[in-house]
Protein backbone atom coordinates (compact mmCIF):
# COMPACT_ATOMS: atom_id res chain seq x y z
CA UNK A 1 0.00 0.00 0.00
CA UNK A 2 0.98 3.48 -0.69
CA UNK A 3 0.18 6.40 1.58
CA UNK A 4 0.42 9.98 0.60
CA UNK A 5 0.84 12.55 3.48
CA UNK A 6 0.18 16.24 3.05
CA UNK A 7 2.49 18.02 5.55
CA UNK A 8 3.77 21.42 5.87
CA UNK A 9 7.58 22.98 4.38
CA UNK A 10 7.58 25.29 6.52
CA UNK A 11 10.32 26.64 8.30
CA UNK A 12 10.61 27.34 12.35
CA UNK A 13 8.13 24.28 12.66
CA UNK A 14 7.81 23.19 16.35
CA UNK A 15 10.02 20.30 17.23
CA UNK A 16 6.60 18.38 18.17
CA UNK A 17 5.89 18.59 14.73
CA UNK A 18 8.53 17.24 13.03
CA UNK A 19 8.28 14.51 15.61
CA UNK A 20 4.24 13.85 14.81
CA UNK A 21 5.80 13.67 10.81
CA UNK A 22 9.00 11.47 11.57
CA UNK A 23 6.55 9.07 13.82
CA UNK A 24 4.22 8.93 11.01
CA UNK A 25 6.66 8.38 8.45
CA UNK A 26 8.02 5.45 10.82
CA UNK A 27 4.75 4.00 11.65
CA UNK A 28 3.92 3.66 7.51
CA UNK A 29 7.19 1.75 7.31
CA UNK A 30 6.64 -0.14 9.54
CA UNK A 31 3.31 -1.70 8.32
CA UNK A 32 5.40 -2.62 5.01
CA UNK A 33 3.47 0.49 3.18
CA UNK A 34 5.17 3.40 1.61
CA UNK A 35 5.48 7.01 1.45
CA UNK A 36 4.20 9.00 -1.18
CA UNK A 37 4.77 12.75 -0.79
CA UNK A 38 5.87 16.10 -1.95
CA UNK A 39 9.41 14.98 -2.82
CA UNK A 40 10.88 17.64 -0.28
CA UNK A 41 13.50 17.76 2.45
CA UNK A 42 12.42 20.66 4.52
CA UNK A 43 10.43 20.52 7.52
CA UNK A 44 7.87 17.87 7.99
CA UNK A 45 7.91 16.91 4.91
CA UNK A 46 11.61 15.99 4.99
CA UNK A 47 11.23 13.87 8.29
CA UNK A 48 8.04 12.25 7.05
CA UNK A 49 10.42 10.70 4.54
CA UNK A 50 13.00 10.22 6.84
CA UNK A 51 10.68 8.53 9.19
CA UNK A 52 9.62 6.22 6.65
CA UNK A 53 12.81 5.26 5.02
CA UNK A 54 14.48 4.42 8.66
CA UNK A 55 11.97 1.67 8.41
CA UNK A 56 12.69 0.52 5.19
CA UNK A 57 9.75 2.24 3.27
CA UNK A 58 10.04 3.62 -0.23
CA UNK A 59 9.61 7.09 -0.37
CA UNK A 60 8.46 8.27 -3.90
CA UNK A 61 8.20 11.67 -3.73
CA UNK A 62 6.40 14.34 -6.66
CA UNK A 63 7.72 17.89 -6.99
CA UNK A 64 7.04 20.48 -9.55
CA UNK A 65 10.43 21.62 -11.31
CA UNK A 66 10.00 25.32 -10.06
CA UNK A 67 9.82 23.83 -6.30
CA UNK A 68 12.76 21.68 -6.65
CA UNK A 69 15.24 24.32 -5.46
CA UNK A 70 12.28 26.31 -3.22
CA UNK A 71 11.16 23.07 -0.86
CA UNK A 72 14.87 21.25 -2.08
CA UNK A 73 14.11 18.29 -3.48
CA UNK A 74 14.91 15.26 -0.90
CA UNK A 75 17.85 13.17 -3.20
CA UNK A 76 17.57 10.22 -1.19
CA UNK A 77 13.99 9.23 -2.26
CA UNK A 78 13.67 6.22 -3.77
CA UNK A 79 11.61 7.90 -6.52
CA UNK A 80 11.23 11.58 -7.48
CA UNK A 81 8.96 12.60 -10.20
CA UNK A 82 9.44 15.95 -11.58
CA UNK A 83 6.24 17.60 -12.92
CA UNK A 84 5.45 21.10 -14.45
CA UNK A 85 3.15 22.08 -12.12
CA UNK A 86 0.96 21.97 -8.88
CA UNK A 87 -1.99 20.89 -10.68
CA UNK A 88 0.11 17.98 -12.41
CA UNK A 89 1.75 17.27 -8.98
CA UNK A 90 -1.87 16.45 -7.02
CA UNK A 91 -3.24 14.65 -10.21
CA UNK A 92 0.14 12.42 -9.64
CA UNK A 93 0.20 12.24 -6.50
CA UNK A 94 -3.38 11.17 -6.22
CA UNK A 95 -3.05 8.46 -8.84
CA UNK A 96 -0.11 6.79 -6.78
CA UNK A 97 -1.45 6.77 -3.71
CA UNK A 98 -4.23 4.21 -1.89
CA UNK A 99 -4.70 6.12 1.20
CA UNK A 100 -4.03 9.78 2.85
CA UNK A 101 -2.90 11.09 5.65
CA UNK A 102 -3.12 15.27 6.61
CA UNK A 103 -0.79 16.62 9.10
CA UNK A 104 -0.71 19.99 10.49
CA UNK A 105 0.04 22.41 7.90
CA UNK A 106 -0.83 25.16 5.69
CA UNK A 107 -2.22 26.64 2.80
CA UNK A 108 -0.70 23.96 0.42
CA UNK A 109 -1.58 21.54 3.11
CA UNK A 110 -5.09 22.46 3.47
CA UNK A 111 -5.38 22.75 -0.30
CA UNK A 112 -4.33 19.28 -1.18
CA UNK A 113 -6.45 18.13 1.56
CA UNK A 114 -9.44 19.91 0.56
CA UNK A 115 -9.16 18.29 -3.49
CA UNK A 116 -8.64 15.02 -2.33
CA UNK A 117 -12.08 15.15 0.10
CA UNK A 118 -13.59 16.75 -2.64
CA UNK A 119 -12.62 14.06 -5.51
CA UNK A 120 -13.60 11.23 -2.93
CA UNK A 121 -17.42 12.78 -2.27
CA UNK A 122 -17.89 13.16 -6.36
CA UNK A 123 -16.52 9.33 -6.51
CA UNK A 124 -13.60 9.76 -8.62
CA UNK A 125 -11.66 8.14 -5.98
CA UNK A 126 -12.65 5.94 -2.78
CA UNK A 127 -9.67 6.47 -1.40
CA UNK A 128 -9.33 6.50 2.51
CA UNK A 129 -8.76 9.71 3.55
CA UNK A 130 -7.74 10.86 7.59
CA UNK A 131 -6.36 13.98 9.34
CA UNK A 132 -3.61 13.03 12.23
CA UNK A 133 -3.68 15.85 14.58
CA UNK A 134 -3.14 15.11 18.40
CA UNK A 135 -2.70 18.59 19.58
CA UNK A 136 -5.68 19.94 18.02
CA UNK A 137 -3.75 22.62 15.66
CA UNK A 138 -7.22 21.59 13.04
CA UNK A 139 -9.74 22.29 15.52
CA UNK A 140 -10.79 25.61 14.62
CA UNK A 141 -11.13 24.11 11.23
CA UNK A 142 -13.32 21.47 12.44
CA UNK A 143 -15.71 23.97 14.34
CA UNK A 144 -15.84 26.06 10.95
CA UNK A 145 -16.67 22.90 9.08
CA UNK A 146 -19.74 22.21 11.83
CA UNK A 147 -21.06 25.71 11.26
CA UNK A 148 -20.95 25.56 7.60
CA UNK A 149 -22.63 21.62 8.06
CA UNK A 150 -25.11 22.98 10.56
CA UNK A 151 -26.07 25.80 8.09
CA UNK A 152 -26.88 23.20 4.93
CA UNK A 153 -23.17 24.29 3.17
CA UNK A 154 -22.03 21.29 3.45
CA UNK A 155 -23.85 18.02 1.87
CA UNK A 156 -25.16 14.53 3.90
CA UNK A 157 -22.14 11.96 3.69
CA UNK A 158 -19.40 14.83 3.17
CA UNK A 159 -18.27 15.01 6.45
CA UNK A 160 -17.80 10.95 6.92
CA UNK A 161 -15.34 10.64 4.30
CA UNK A 162 -13.02 11.96 6.81
CA UNK A 163 -11.77 10.23 9.87
CA UNK A 164 -10.27 12.88 12.36
CA UNK A 165 -7.74 11.01 14.45
CA UNK A 166 -5.78 12.06 17.71
CA UNK A 167 -2.82 9.92 17.31
CA UNK A 168 -0.85 7.92 15.23
CA UNK A 169 -2.67 4.64 16.03
CA UNK A 170 -5.71 5.44 14.79
CA UNK A 171 -4.85 7.41 12.14
CA UNK A 172 -3.40 3.93 10.48
CA UNK A 173 -6.84 2.19 11.64
CA UNK A 174 -8.54 4.89 9.97
CA UNK A 175 -7.29 4.32 6.49
CA UNK A 176 -6.15 0.88 6.41
CA UNK A 177 -7.97 -0.92 3.17
CA UNK A 178 -10.01 -3.91 4.57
Amino acid sequence: MRVSVFCSSAPDIPKSSLDLAFGIGEAIGEQGWDLVWGGGKASMMGAVAKGARSKGAATIGVIPQPLINLEFEDKDATQMHVVSDMRTRKAKIEDLSDAFIALPGGIGTLEEFFEIWVGSYLKFHSKPIAICDPVGFYDPLRTALDHLAEHNFMKTGQAELVRWCKDIPSTLDAIRIK
